[in-house]
Protein backbone atom coordinates (compact mmCIF):
# COMPACT_ATOMS: atom_id res chain seq x y z
CA UNK A 1 0.00 0.00 0.00
CA UNK A 2 1.23 3.46 -0.86
CA UNK A 3 2.54 5.46 2.09
CA UNK A 4 0.78 8.82 1.83
CA UNK A 5 2.86 10.21 4.68
CA UNK A 6 6.12 9.86 2.79
CA UNK A 7 5.46 11.18 -0.72
CA UNK A 8 8.62 12.72 -2.18
CA UNK A 9 7.20 13.70 -5.58
CA UNK A 10 3.67 14.66 -6.54
CA UNK A 11 3.34 13.69 -10.17
CA UNK A 12 2.01 16.24 -12.63
CA UNK A 13 2.27 19.30 -10.42
CA UNK A 14 5.21 20.80 -12.31
CA UNK A 15 3.11 20.69 -15.48
CA UNK A 16 0.27 22.42 -13.65
CA UNK A 17 2.76 25.07 -12.51
CA UNK A 18 3.74 25.75 -16.11
CA UNK A 19 0.13 25.92 -17.30
CA UNK A 20 -0.64 28.51 -14.63
CA UNK A 21 2.50 30.51 -15.50
CA UNK A 22 1.56 30.37 -19.19
CA UNK A 23 -1.91 31.72 -18.42
CA UNK A 24 -0.25 34.64 -16.62
CA UNK A 25 1.85 35.29 -19.74
CA UNK A 26 -1.26 35.34 -21.93
CA UNK A 27 -3.02 37.70 -19.53
CA UNK A 28 -0.21 40.25 -19.38
CA UNK A 29 0.65 39.91 -23.06
CA UNK A 30 -2.85 40.87 -24.16
CA UNK A 31 -3.16 43.53 -21.45
CA UNK A 32 -0.02 45.18 -22.85
CA UNK A 33 -1.37 45.08 -26.39
CA UNK A 34 -4.61 46.65 -25.21
CA UNK A 35 -2.78 49.33 -23.21
CA UNK A 36 -0.69 50.20 -26.30
CA UNK A 37 -3.84 50.55 -28.43
CA UNK A 38 -2.90 47.52 -30.53
CA UNK A 39 -5.18 44.78 -31.78
CA UNK A 40 -5.57 42.27 -28.97
CA UNK A 41 -7.33 39.12 -27.80
CA UNK A 42 -8.20 40.38 -24.33
CA UNK A 43 -11.92 39.93 -24.91
CA UNK A 44 -11.54 36.14 -25.05
CA UNK A 45 -11.73 34.51 -21.62
CA UNK A 46 -8.62 32.34 -22.05
CA UNK A 47 -6.53 35.52 -22.24
CA UNK A 48 -7.95 36.95 -19.02
CA UNK A 49 -6.89 34.38 -16.43
CA UNK A 50 -4.05 36.16 -14.66
CA UNK A 51 -5.83 36.49 -11.31
CA UNK A 52 -7.16 32.93 -11.52
CA UNK A 53 -3.69 31.56 -12.24
CA UNK A 54 -2.22 33.39 -9.25
CA UNK A 55 -5.00 31.98 -7.04
CA UNK A 56 -4.04 28.53 -8.32
CA UNK A 57 -0.43 29.20 -7.30
CA UNK A 58 -1.65 30.12 -3.81
CA UNK A 59 -3.64 26.88 -3.50
CA UNK A 60 -0.71 24.84 -4.80
CA UNK A 61 1.70 26.60 -2.46
CA UNK A 62 -0.54 25.95 0.55
CA UNK A 63 -0.89 22.31 -0.47
CA UNK A 64 2.84 21.64 -0.86
CA UNK A 65 4.07 23.68 2.10
CA UNK A 66 1.49 22.17 4.45
CA UNK A 67 2.29 18.65 3.28
CA UNK A 68 6.04 19.19 3.77
CA UNK A 69 5.47 20.51 7.30
CA UNK A 70 3.19 17.59 8.17
CA UNK A 71 5.79 15.20 6.78
CA UNK A 72 8.60 16.85 8.77
CA UNK A 73 6.63 16.66 12.00
CA UNK A 74 5.81 13.01 11.39
CA UNK A 75 9.46 12.16 10.75
CA UNK A 76 11.19 14.33 13.37
CA UNK A 77 8.37 15.09 15.81
CA UNK A 78 9.31 18.74 15.39
CA UNK A 79 9.42 21.63 12.90
CA UNK A 80 12.65 23.47 12.16
CA UNK A 81 11.46 27.00 11.57
CA UNK A 82 15.02 28.08 10.86
CA UNK A 83 15.47 25.55 8.06
CA UNK A 84 12.02 26.37 6.68
CA UNK A 85 12.90 30.06 6.44
CA UNK A 86 16.31 29.28 4.98
CA UNK A 87 14.84 27.19 2.15
CA UNK A 88 12.27 29.84 1.28
CA UNK A 89 14.85 32.66 1.37
CA UNK A 90 17.30 30.93 -0.96
CA UNK A 91 14.51 29.96 -3.35
CA UNK A 92 12.57 33.21 -3.51
CA UNK A 93 14.78 36.14 -2.60
CA UNK A 94 17.43 36.02 -5.38
CA UNK A 95 14.97 36.53 -8.26
CA UNK A 96 12.73 38.79 -6.20
CA UNK A 97 15.48 41.26 -5.35
CA UNK A 98 17.01 40.97 -8.82
CA UNK A 99 13.69 42.15 -10.26
CA UNK A 100 13.50 44.93 -7.67
CA UNK A 101 16.99 46.13 -8.67
CA UNK A 102 16.00 46.04 -12.34
CA UNK A 103 12.71 47.82 -11.75
CA UNK A 104 13.75 50.59 -9.36
CA UNK A 105 17.39 51.20 -10.31
CA UNK A 106 18.43 49.81 -13.70
CA UNK A 107 15.28 50.63 -15.68
CA UNK A 108 15.09 54.28 -14.52
CA UNK A 109 18.82 54.67 -15.25
CA UNK A 110 18.47 53.48 -18.84
CA UNK A 111 15.35 55.61 -19.39
CA UNK A 112 17.28 58.69 -18.29
CA UNK A 113 20.54 57.89 -20.08
CA UNK A 114 18.97 57.04 -23.44
CA UNK A 115 16.17 59.64 -23.25
CA UNK A 116 13.49 56.99 -23.66
CA UNK A 117 10.04 58.63 -23.89
CA UNK A 118 8.62 56.86 -20.86
CA UNK A 119 7.90 58.30 -17.43
CA UNK A 120 8.45 55.96 -14.48
CA UNK A 121 5.35 55.79 -12.25
CA UNK A 122 7.52 55.80 -9.11
CA UNK A 123 11.00 56.58 -7.81
CA UNK A 124 13.41 54.48 -5.76
CA UNK A 125 12.86 56.71 -2.73
CA UNK A 126 9.09 56.28 -2.94
CA UNK A 127 9.03 52.50 -3.11
CA UNK A 128 12.16 50.79 -1.75
CA UNK A 129 10.64 50.09 1.68
CA UNK A 130 7.55 48.46 0.15
CA UNK A 131 9.76 45.99 -1.69
CA UNK A 132 12.14 45.47 1.22
CA UNK A 133 9.35 44.59 3.64
CA UNK A 134 7.49 42.41 1.11
CA UNK A 135 4.41 44.52 0.51
CA UNK A 136 4.99 45.25 -3.21
CA UNK A 137 1.24 45.17 -3.73
CA UNK A 138 1.16 48.66 -2.23
CA UNK A 139 3.36 49.88 -5.09
CA UNK A 140 0.66 48.71 -7.50
CA UNK A 141 -2.02 50.35 -5.35
CA UNK A 142 -0.36 53.74 -4.99
CA UNK A 143 1.46 54.01 -8.34
CA UNK A 144 -0.52 51.86 -10.79
CA UNK A 145 0.70 49.33 -13.35
CA UNK A 146 4.45 48.86 -13.54
CA UNK A 147 7.19 46.42 -14.51
CA UNK A 148 7.20 44.87 -11.03
CA UNK A 149 3.45 44.40 -10.83
CA UNK A 150 3.60 40.56 -10.54
CA UNK A 151 5.68 40.83 -7.36
CA UNK A 152 2.55 41.49 -5.29
CA UNK A 153 1.85 37.77 -5.07
CA UNK A 154 5.42 37.03 -3.93
CA UNK A 155 4.87 39.47 -1.05
CA UNK A 156 1.65 37.68 -0.10
CA UNK A 157 3.39 34.30 -0.09
CA UNK A 158 6.31 35.61 1.96
CA UNK A 159 3.98 36.86 4.68
CA UNK A 160 2.20 33.50 4.63
CA UNK A 161 5.49 31.64 4.96
CA UNK A 162 6.55 33.93 7.80
CA UNK A 163 3.63 32.87 9.98
CA UNK A 164 2.90 29.35 8.74
CA UNK A 165 5.89 27.37 10.04
CA UNK A 166 5.80 28.92 13.56
CA UNK A 167 2.06 28.24 13.81
CA UNK A 168 2.65 24.63 12.80
CA UNK A 169 5.38 24.31 15.40
CA UNK A 170 3.34 25.81 18.23
CA UNK A 171 -0.10 24.36 17.50
CA UNK A 172 1.18 20.82 16.89
CA UNK A 173 -1.90 18.56 16.82
CA UNK A 174 -4.40 21.33 16.11
CA UNK A 175 -3.49 21.81 12.46
CA UNK A 176 -6.99 21.13 11.13
CA UNK A 177 -8.39 23.80 13.45
CA UNK A 178 -5.65 26.17 12.28
CA UNK A 179 -6.57 25.64 8.63
CA UNK A 180 -10.28 26.09 9.24
CA UNK A 181 -9.58 29.09 11.48
CA UNK A 182 -7.57 30.86 8.77
CA UNK A 183 -10.41 30.36 6.29
CA UNK A 184 -13.04 31.55 8.79
CA UNK A 185 -10.97 34.61 9.74
CA UNK A 186 -10.41 35.61 6.11
CA UNK A 187 -14.10 35.15 5.28
CA UNK A 188 -14.97 37.39 8.24
CA UNK A 189 -12.65 40.05 6.81
CA UNK A 190 -14.26 39.62 3.39
CA UNK A 191 -17.70 40.15 4.95
CA UNK A 192 -16.51 43.30 6.69
CA UNK A 193 -14.92 44.50 3.47
CA UNK A 194 -18.07 43.79 1.46
CA UNK A 195 -20.68 45.31 3.74
CA UNK A 196 -18.82 48.07 5.58
CA UNK A 197 -16.79 51.01 4.38
CA UNK A 198 -13.07 50.52 4.88
CA UNK A 199 -10.20 52.74 3.75
CA UNK A 200 -9.39 51.77 0.13
CA UNK A 201 -5.86 50.63 0.96
CA UNK A 202 -7.13 48.31 3.72
CA UNK A 203 -9.82 46.95 1.40
CA UNK A 204 -7.16 46.28 -1.22
CA UNK A 205 -4.88 44.48 1.25
CA UNK A 206 -7.74 42.22 2.36
CA UNK A 207 -8.47 41.29 -1.25
CA UNK A 208 -4.93 40.45 -2.30
CA UNK A 209 -3.87 38.49 0.81
CA UNK A 210 -5.54 35.27 -0.27
CA UNK A 211 -4.60 33.23 2.78
CA UNK A 212 -7.89 31.35 2.43
CA UNK A 213 -6.62 29.93 -0.88
CA UNK A 214 -3.45 28.69 0.82
CA UNK A 215 -5.47 27.25 3.70
CA UNK A 216 -7.77 25.43 1.25
CA UNK A 217 -4.64 23.96 -0.34
CA UNK A 218 -3.49 23.06 3.18
CA UNK A 219 -6.75 21.23 3.81
CA UNK A 220 -6.05 19.15 0.72
CA UNK A 221 -2.57 18.32 2.01
CA UNK A 222 -4.03 17.38 5.40
CA UNK A 223 -6.55 15.06 3.70
CA UNK A 224 -3.86 13.42 1.55
CA UNK A 225 -1.48 13.00 4.50
CA UNK A 226 -4.00 11.51 6.91
CA UNK A 227 -6.57 9.91 4.59
CA UNK A 228 -4.76 9.41 1.29
CA UNK A 229 -5.67 5.75 1.04
CA UNK A 230 -9.38 6.69 0.90
CA UNK A 231 -9.14 9.30 -1.84
CA UNK A 232 -9.18 6.88 -4.76
CA UNK A 233 -12.52 5.53 -3.58
CA UNK A 234 -14.22 8.88 -3.11
CA UNK A 235 -17.37 9.47 -5.16
CA UNK A 236 -16.04 12.80 -6.42
CA UNK A 237 -13.23 10.98 -8.24
CA UNK A 238 -15.47 8.49 -10.01
CA UNK A 239 -15.05 8.87 -13.77
CA UNK A 240 -18.47 10.46 -14.53
CA UNK A 241 -17.93 13.00 -11.73
CA UNK A 242 -14.43 13.74 -13.02
CA UNK A 243 -15.93 14.48 -16.44
CA UNK A 244 -18.26 17.02 -14.87
CA UNK A 245 -15.66 18.76 -12.71
CA UNK A 246 -12.89 18.85 -15.32
CA UNK A 247 -15.38 20.10 -17.88
CA UNK A 248 -16.42 22.82 -15.42
CA UNK A 249 -12.79 23.79 -14.83
CA UNK A 250 -12.05 24.02 -18.56
CA UNK A 251 -15.18 26.11 -19.09
CA UNK A 252 -14.04 28.42 -16.30
CA UNK A 253 -10.56 28.83 -17.78
CA UNK A 254 -11.64 29.33 -21.38
CA UNK A 255 -14.90 31.26 -21.01
CA UNK A 256 -15.28 32.75 -17.51
CA UNK A 257 -14.89 36.35 -18.71
CA UNK A 258 -17.48 35.73 -21.44
CA UNK A 259 -20.20 34.10 -19.29
CA UNK A 260 -22.81 36.48 -17.90
CA UNK A 261 -25.23 34.01 -16.32
CA UNK A 262 -26.32 35.14 -12.83
CA UNK A 263 -25.67 31.79 -11.16
CA UNK A 264 -22.23 31.56 -12.74
CA UNK A 265 -21.40 35.11 -11.69
CA UNK A 266 -22.40 34.32 -8.11
CA UNK A 267 -20.39 31.09 -7.92
CA UNK A 268 -17.24 32.48 -9.52
CA UNK A 269 -17.55 36.18 -8.74
CA UNK A 270 -19.17 36.69 -5.36
CA UNK A 271 -16.50 37.50 -2.74
CA UNK A 272 -17.84 34.85 -0.32
CA UNK A 273 -18.70 32.06 -2.76
CA UNK A 274 -15.86 32.39 -5.29
CA UNK A 275 -12.96 31.52 -2.94
CA UNK A 276 -14.56 28.18 -2.12
CA UNK A 277 -15.75 27.31 -5.63
CA UNK A 278 -12.70 28.46 -7.56
CA UNK A 279 -10.05 27.32 -5.10
CA UNK A 280 -11.95 24.12 -4.40
CA UNK A 281 -11.82 23.29 -8.11
CA UNK A 282 -8.10 24.05 -8.20
CA UNK A 283 -7.54 21.72 -5.26
CA UNK A 284 -9.64 19.06 -7.01
CA UNK A 285 -7.26 19.21 -9.99
CA UNK A 286 -4.14 19.15 -7.80
CA UNK A 287 -5.24 16.05 -5.88
CA UNK A 288 -6.66 14.33 -8.96
CA UNK A 289 -3.52 14.78 -11.05
CA UNK A 290 -1.06 13.90 -8.30
CA UNK A 291 -2.83 11.26 -6.22
CA UNK A 292 -5.80 9.61 -7.96
CA UNK A 293 -4.82 6.41 -9.76
CA UNK A 294 -7.68 6.46 -12.24
CA UNK A 295 -7.58 10.16 -12.99
CA UNK A 296 -8.79 10.89 -16.50
CA UNK A 297 -5.42 12.28 -17.53
CA UNK A 298 -1.82 12.35 -16.37
CA UNK A 299 0.41 15.38 -16.64
CA UNK A 300 3.70 13.71 -15.79
CA UNK A 301 5.43 14.79 -18.98
CA UNK A 302 9.20 15.34 -19.03
CA UNK A 303 9.16 18.45 -21.22
CA UNK A 304 6.29 20.21 -19.43
CA UNK A 305 7.66 19.12 -16.08
CA UNK A 306 10.93 20.84 -17.02
CA UNK A 307 9.02 23.97 -17.96
CA UNK A 308 7.30 23.76 -14.59
CA UNK A 309 10.68 23.72 -12.88
CA UNK A 310 11.44 27.14 -14.35
CA UNK A 311 7.92 28.48 -13.79
CA UNK A 312 9.04 30.78 -10.96
CA UNK A 313 11.44 32.44 -13.38
CA UNK A 314 8.72 32.60 -16.03
CA UNK A 315 6.47 34.41 -13.58
CA UNK A 316 9.19 36.83 -12.52
CA UNK A 317 10.73 37.69 -15.92
CA UNK A 318 7.80 37.50 -18.32
CA UNK A 319 6.50 41.07 -17.94
CA UNK A 320 9.98 42.53 -18.37
CA UNK A 321 10.37 40.71 -21.69
CA UNK A 322 6.82 41.23 -22.92
CA UNK A 323 7.10 44.97 -22.35
CA UNK A 324 10.14 45.10 -24.63
CA UNK A 325 8.71 42.87 -27.35
CA UNK A 326 5.49 44.87 -27.51
CA UNK A 327 7.61 47.91 -28.45
CA UNK A 328 9.09 45.89 -31.32
CA UNK A 329 5.58 44.88 -32.30
CA UNK A 330 4.48 48.53 -32.42
CA UNK A 331 7.54 49.51 -34.45
CA UNK A 332 7.90 46.72 -37.01
CA UNK A 333 4.74 44.62 -37.29
CA UNK A 334 1.75 46.74 -36.27
CA UNK A 335 -0.71 46.88 -39.12
CA UNK A 336 0.13 43.44 -40.49
CA UNK A 337 -3.14 42.05 -39.16
CA UNK A 338 -3.93 40.44 -35.85
CA UNK A 339 -2.82 36.96 -36.98
CA UNK A 340 0.69 37.95 -38.00
CA UNK A 341 1.02 40.39 -35.12
CA UNK A 342 0.12 37.58 -32.70
CA UNK A 343 2.52 35.13 -34.35
CA UNK A 344 5.33 37.67 -34.10
CA UNK A 345 4.48 38.70 -30.54
CA UNK A 346 4.38 35.23 -29.05
CA UNK A 347 6.94 33.76 -31.43
CA UNK A 348 9.51 36.23 -30.12
CA UNK A 349 8.33 36.58 -26.51
CA UNK A 350 7.97 32.95 -25.43
CA UNK A 351 11.43 31.73 -26.62
CA UNK A 352 13.00 34.82 -25.01
CA UNK A 353 11.19 34.21 -21.72
CA UNK A 354 12.19 30.55 -21.63
CA UNK A 355 15.77 31.37 -22.63
CA UNK A 356 16.16 33.97 -19.88
CA UNK A 357 14.64 31.57 -17.35
CA UNK A 358 17.00 28.76 -18.34
CA UNK A 359 19.96 31.12 -18.04
CA UNK A 360 18.74 32.24 -14.62
CA UNK A 361 18.14 28.64 -13.51
CA UNK A 362 21.69 27.55 -14.36
CA UNK A 363 23.46 30.65 -13.06
CA UNK A 364 21.87 32.78 -10.35
CA UNK A 365 19.41 30.20 -9.03
CA UNK A 366 21.94 27.36 -9.25
CA UNK A 367 24.46 29.38 -7.25
CA UNK A 368 22.02 30.04 -4.42
CA UNK A 369 20.79 26.44 -4.50
CA UNK A 370 24.35 25.24 -3.90
CA UNK A 371 24.79 27.75 -1.09
CA UNK A 372 21.56 26.56 0.49
CA UNK A 373 22.60 22.91 0.36
CA UNK A 374 25.95 23.68 1.95
CA UNK A 375 24.34 25.60 4.80
CA UNK A 376 21.74 22.89 5.38
CA UNK A 377 24.47 20.25 5.42
CA UNK A 378 26.43 22.20 8.04
CA UNK A 379 23.27 22.55 10.13
CA UNK A 380 22.74 18.77 10.04
CA UNK A 381 26.33 18.11 11.04
CA UNK A 382 26.04 20.45 14.01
Amino acid sequence: MRDYKAISHFKGLNTLRFIAAFLVILHHAESLRKDHKLKHLKDFGIFDNGQHAVSFFFVLSGFLITYLLLKEREKKNNISVKQFYLKRIFRIWPLYFLMVIIGVIIQPYFIEQFHIPYKMPYTFGETWYYFLFFVPGLVNFFFGSNLLEPLWSIGVEEIFYLIWAPLFKWLKKRILKLLLGVIAFKMALVCINSYMYLPPVLSYLIRIHQFEAMAIGGLGAYAVFHHGNKINNLFIYQVPVQLFFYGLILTFIFFDANIHWNTWTFLFGHPLAAPFVQNGLFLYVIIGVSIVDRNLFTLENRFFSWLGEISYGIYMFHLLILSQVVELLKTFVAGAGIFWETVFYYGVSIPLIIGVCVLSKHTLEAYFEKRKQKILQRMKEN
